[in-house]
């Protein structure tokens, strides 16, 4: 039975905890292997490796590090396939989907490429008498990542490159569901040459992620994951004087306008509803059909496309979904659909007791339909995470707007419409960090940053892109007078130029 183990110093580490994880594969429910839970004492071993290499790393010229990056670019790319073998295995999720996800955690690592002009300063002459000024963009030193199973290889893609190309030294503890993938695009970063002790991974439980939290040589922690566990990791981490961006939960909503083209807001629902199993922190989980006309045609034609999707194992090309990711989350999800049909919503399509043979003791959930829903139900206020798509009717533009806005999550939202006015008021007025116009899930491509508003995202910076950057690194500025450009005599009032 394969076994995941911790990378600390560039070197595989069995972990002495004596506590294991067991590793499924959920299209069968069998056991597939096992990962180690790591101890603190553990952590401070990767701490330890990361203070060794950081002097090194973080005086290296950037484009070196640059010339690292490119070669992890290859060795991905020459990897594609097994890459998504692994998360398929661990995950559920098809093998196209995770090329896709792959591919998307692979662009940040293309704009870490251009790390030495992403960190180029500001330079001002003469901004007094003989004096200059300028400013420069350094590392923090140890940071980490704390990561989520619904994306094993992409997220923690969108954080450690761009740390580690701004000079920092990366401890990352990824999802204990799905390691297998992490470690494997851990070793290609090996073999391009990163020096030992620049990246650590430290497979764990809780007592990592506080020990993480906690740790005074980690100057700062990323996190993708719950609203609940984001909102305590901020403040554990600010507490112990860390720089923090928590990406929590989220409950998008399409508006879909009286106007919209039918059959491609069908397609974008479709995918953007039930792509993943549903398990995607962008997912559309709430369509919001302004006018009962045209949420009449919404239900009647996404009914038989629910109705026919292809549900199976990721070994099977032809599935549309695979299972989710554990027992557990299946019960949830279930539970979810349970709580929906008592609260009084009209379920449309139920994929509850779903069962393929050969597979009867996997995690498949097919997809469901609900309409009718309110407000005030659990289906609508909560983060289901799974393949439960919610029609909440709104009588006017003004109703549906105000609906999103009112949520508590902010992470992303579309549009469908053909109308500019619509659309451009939409995009000014809607109070979520990101936004999509005939674009079902708006993910910003890796030169742009990543992040929602209100309980989706604690910390002042976004991830990956620009934000990355700046949160990766801490200003300094510079101003300089040199002996020649110096009169003589004290100054006691405050300086002005």
């Amino acid at each position: 039975m394969a076994r995941v183990n911790n990378i600390i110093g560039g070197k595989p580490h069995i972990s002495q905890s004596g506590r294991t994880a067991v590793l499924y594969n959920p299209a069968t429910g069998e056991q597939n292997g096992e990962v180690g839970l790591s101890s603190a004492s553990e952590l401070d071993m990767a701490v330890e490796a990361a203070k060794a290499a950081l002097p090194g790393w973080a005086n290296l010229p950037p484009l070196k590090r640059a010339a690292v990056m490119f070669k992890v670019k290859y060795l991905i790319e020459q990897n594609f396939d097994r890459i998504a073998d692994a998360i398929s295995a661990e995950h559920g999720k098809t093998h196209d989907d995770a090329l896709g996800e792959v591919q998307r955690g692979l662009e940040v690592v293309d704009f870490a490429c251009g790390i030495p002009h992403l960190l180029k300063g500001e330079f001002s002459r003469n901004v007094g008498p003989s004096i200059d000024s300028f400013s420069d963009r350094q590392p923090l030193g140890i940071v980490a990542g704390i990561t989520p199973f619904n994306f094993p290889a992409m997220v923690p893609l969108w954080m450690y490159p761009m740390a580690i190309a701004c000079g920092n030294c990366f401890i990352l503890k990824p999802s204990e569901k799905d390691p297998t993938a992490v470690n494997m695009i851990a070793e290609f970063f090996m073999e391009a040459g990163l020096p030992a002790g620049v990246l650590n991974v430290i497979h764990g439980d809780k007592e990592v992620v506080d020990a993480i939290l906690t740790h005074k040589d980690i100057k700062a922690v990323s996190f993708v994951g719950s609203t609940p566990i984001a909102e305590y990791v901020y403040h554990t981490g600010t507490a112990n004087n860390k720089r923090v961006q928590a990406l929590g939960g989220a409950k998008n909503h399409m508006v879909v306008m009286p106007d919209a083209d039918i059959d491609k807001t069908v397609d974008a629902l479709m995918g953007a509803g039930y792509g993943s199993a549903g398990e995607r922190c962008m997912a559309i989980s709430v369509a919001v059909p302004v006018g009962d006309a045209i949420a009449d045609k919404l239900v009647e034609a996404l009914k038989p496309r629910i109705e026919s999707l292809k549900i199976g194992p990721a070994t099977d090309a032809q599935a549309d979904m695979g299972p989710l990711v554990t027992q557990q989350h299946k019960d949830k999800v279930v539970g979810y659909i349970d709580a929906g049909e008592k609260e009084g919503a009209e379920l449309v399509v139920d994929g509850r007791g779903l069962s393929l043979q050969g597979y009867e003791n996997g995690y498949f959930v097919g997809g469901t339909l609900f309409d009718r829903v309110t407000t005030d139900m659990s289906i609508y206020k909560e983060e289901i995470f799974g393949p439960v798509l919610s029609v909440v009717r709104a009588d006017s533009f003004e109703t549906a707007t105000k609906m999103i806005n009112e949520h508590e999550f902010g992470n992303g939202t579309a549009i469908f419409t053909r109308d500019g006015d619509a659309a451009r008021s939409f995009a000014d007025s809607i109070e979520v960090g990101m936004v999509g116009i005939n674009v079902p899930i708006p993910v910003p491509v890796a030169y742009h940053s990543f992040g929602g508003w209100k309980r989706s995202l604690f910390g002042d910076h976004s991830i990956y892109g620009p934000e990355g950057i700046r949160f990766y690194t801490r200003l300094k500025t510079v101003t300089s007078r040199w002996p020649d450009g110096i009169k003589e005599g004290a100054i006691f009032n405050f300086p002005t130029m």
